[in-house]
């Protein structure tokens, strides 16, 4: 890329999901671009960013956005997480909402839906007297790609074979062709829609728990305050926020604090 079109592209991205990609990020922005470029405008990154300049926002458009977001994704990954919330976190969650029977839990940028339907899984294997509470897990994401396709719940063999226990796959999912669907006895716990992180949160309702995990990371200081705060806003009293492992709120939000679990750091609110 020439680096006015380099530049162009990092404010592009700066302004329209508050994504930071500094000096160094040309490499990534290319190779994020050129399989764009070829199915769009015959190959040619500088007629892409020709068309982005000149023509009113359209599907071109949020189709760069969406590159550059990051959607590595697997289930249970990192395991650590998974296993605060199985046996520290949800059950003292579960005995404060007895009352209620209510729980909800959000997987922020939640890509294709790995991270949602896992905790599905847990709480269905684990949890089963859940089964008459009303349960909803949201998964939200910047991508409408990533949207549709955690919606559908349909996942190729070598996604099952990252990170999913073999008894889990023949549990919780049945044969669609040589894929793999999830069933609707998680399914019907999960609902995904497209949502930036930057915009206001008008349809977030109180949450029990919140998996923000390597979000974070792509945003500048004052952007990462301002979701801090809000996820401040949308968390009960007692709930936890999961961050990932290269991220903190020290120096950013002091009404947090960390716990400790084993090897895994959450953060709760302060009383």
């Amino acid at each position: 890329m020439n680096p006015a079109d380099f530049e162009f592209i990092r404010r592009f991205v700066l302004q329209h999901s508050a994504i930071v990609l500094d000096e160094t990020k040309e490499y990534l922005v290319t190779s994020r671009l050129e399989p764009l470029a070829k199915r769009e405008v015959s190959g040619s990154i500088d007629e892409l960013v020709r068309r982005l300049r000149t023509k009113a926002w359209g599907d071109l458009h949020t189709q760069v956005v969406e590159a550059m977001t990051t959607n590595e994704t697997s289930f249970f990954r990192d395991g650590g997480p998974f296993e605060a919330l199985r046996r520290q976190i949800l059950p003292a969650i579960i005995k404060r909402a007895e009352s209620t029977r209510q729980l909800d839990i959000w997987s922020a940028a939640s890509s294709s839906g790995q991270e949602a339907f896992s905790i599905g899984m847990l709480l269905d294997h684990h949890f089963p007297a859940l089964g008459n509470w009303r349960v909803q897990i949201l998964g939200t994401d910047l991508a409408a790609g990533m949207v549709q396709r955690a919606r559908a719940g349909v996942f190729k063999q070598l996604e099952v074979n990252r990170g999913l226990p073999a008894a889990m796959l023949i549990k919780y999912f049945e044969r669609e062709g040589i894929d793999w669907k999830i069933k609707d006895v998680i399914r019907r716990r999960t609902t995904f829609q497209q949502m930036s992180l930057t915009e206001p949160w008008t349809s977030i309702p109180q949450m029990d728990v919140v998996f923000l995990r390597n979000v974070l990371i792509y945003f500048d200081v004052s952007t990462k305050r301002q979701i801090l705060e809000r996820v401040r806003r949308v968390l009960r009293p007692d709930g936890a926020l999961f961050l990932g492992s290269g991220e903190t709120t020290l120096n950013l939000d002091d009404r947090f604090q960390p716990v400790q679990f084993e090897k895994t750091i959450y953060y709760q609110l302060k009383r």
